[in-house]
């Protein structure tokens, strides 16, 4: 029972927010709403990130030594030269990993 509601959940998501994406014409869209939704992606982005980065498990701040603060700051540096998302993200990962993996061993 919780995979099909799962499965539903997700399909009925999926075709919510291809509706919105599919239905609406692009010329329809000012020029300043166009603008604005490039803000977006930069917006949410951090958003999504920043608590599983500086909180832990029960909520509070890591400490300064938390391995993924240095692989945040890494994807920072790479992603403020590189401005590319898969590369910022890959090497934060990357980093974050070699880190827990082959430092902290």
């Amino acid at each position: 029972m919780t995979w099909l509601s799962i499965i539903i959940s997700g399909i009925v998501t999926y075709f919510s927010r291809m509706a919105m994406i599919a239905l609406i014409d692009r010329d329809m869209l000012s020029s300043k709403v166009k603008e604005v939704l490039n803000y977006v992606p930069a917006a949410v982005f951090p958003a999504i990130i920043f608590p599983g980065v500086f909180f832990n498990d029960f909520g509070s701040l890591v400490e300064i030594t938390d391995p993924k603060i240095y692989g945040a700051i890494v994807a920072l540096v790479v992603g403020f030269y590189s401005r590319n998302v898969i590369s910022t993200i890959v090497s934060g990962l990357l980093s974050y990993w070699f880190i827990i993996f082959l430092i902290l061993k």
